[in-house]
């Protein structure tokens, strides 16, 4: 059982299995996720994915299948988007994300991004909360993005990834970079291409595991005509935590956060992050006067101690005038 800021009151189950492929220990674990979820607000959210290293990490295939049906707020478009624009909207959305990588060089590997998002029974709820005259901001967008809408891409991506865990790193870096080109020849709605970059690196301070630095650094970019649930978007449990996920959103996102995570006692562990992010229709409107900012700190629990499994609680603050305590399992990046 947790609590969002996104779900309110929820209760679901999670199935984690952890496994290595042959009996060479340096291999590192592979890893599963199977669950779901049901919240007091109605919201049903179900996940299958898989981080998988084949023997001597000659292949990465990294995957997800996540099933949402649920309202949420929506805010607009850009990055000063006010807090009474709130609207009450609501879909049923369904993403299938595979990777298939092969190793080319120690922990480099290259391969394919295959992305399919599929969006029906788009419904505006309420009107803006602040005030019942003015429309629901959902109303604003074109007809089209109304409608049921199937996206579907595909791209090159390269990974290094030598950290020591996957789970729970300790040491060691991540860097991804991706192109996905969704179009009519692969059956999508709209033509539209998205850039990522995302960068993590992970040490130990002062000598001990006791106390680790995490820090992040992502960029996501688009060109073409991208409809509004396919938007880059600030906030949520894992990026900006203490910004309500999609409070900000466009069409150009750059965002950094970091965290120290410490270890307190018996499997008890504390953090404290911090980060800034912003969104803009231009990677020209990008500026260093208009970042958004969020912060705050958390609790572990390590039930699995072999692996580095936690449970985490986290109370988050940010721009936009939103705070909220987020459950995880895991570390948010």
């Amino acid at each position: 059982m947790f609590y969002e800021p996104e779900t309110g009151v929820a209760a679901g189950a999670t199935f984690l299995p952890t496994w290595r492929h042959g009996r060479d220990t340096t291999v590192r674990k592979s890893n599963g996720r199977i669950g779901g979820w049901y919240s007091q607000k109605k919201q049903l959210n179900l996940q299958l994915s898989h981080t998988i290293f084949t023997r001597q990490e000659r292949y990465l295939v990294m995957g997800d299948i996540l099933f949402y049906d649920y309202p949420i707020f929506f805010y607009g478009i850009g990055n000063d988007t006010k807090e009474s624009n709130e609207s009450e909207i609501s879909y049923k959305l369904l993403i299938v994300q595979q990777r298939g990588l092969k190793r080319f060089r120690p922990f480099w590997f290259a391969g394919a991004t295959y992305r399919l998002t599929d969006m029906r029974s788009i419904k505006a709820d309420k009107p803006t909360v602040n005030d019942g005259d003015t429309p629901n901001l959902l109303l604003g967008l074109t007809e089209r993005e109304r409608q049921p809408t199937l996206i579907s891409g595909l791209g090159p991506t390269i990974i290094h990834d030598s950290r020591d865990n996957i789970l729970s790193s300790f040491t060691g870096d991540y860097l991804e970079a991706q192109a996905l080109f969704n179009g009519k020849g692969l059956g999508s709605d709209y033509s539209f291409t998205r850039y990522l970059l995302d960068a993590r690196h992970y040490q130990p301070l002062f000598g001990t595991a006791n106390t680790i630095w995490a820090s992040q650094v992502i960029g996501q970019f688009h060109s073409g005509t991208v409809p509004f649930r396919e938007l880059a978007n600030l906030g949520g449990i894992s990026l900006l935590r203490g910004i309500y996920e999609g409070r900000f959103r466009d069409r150009q996102l750059v965002a950094a956060q970091t965290e120290i995570r410490q270890h307190l006692f018996w499997r008890i562990n504390g953090a404290v992050f911090a980060g800034v992010g912003q969104v803009a229709p231009h990677v020209n409107d990008l500026g260093f006067d208009r970042f958004n900012f969020a912060g705050g700190a958390g609790i572990r629990f390590q039930f699995n101690r072999r692996d580095r499994i936690n449970v985490r609680f986290d109370y988050g603050v940010g721009s936009g005038g939103n705070s909220g305590l987020y459950f995880g399992v895991n570390e948010a990046f």
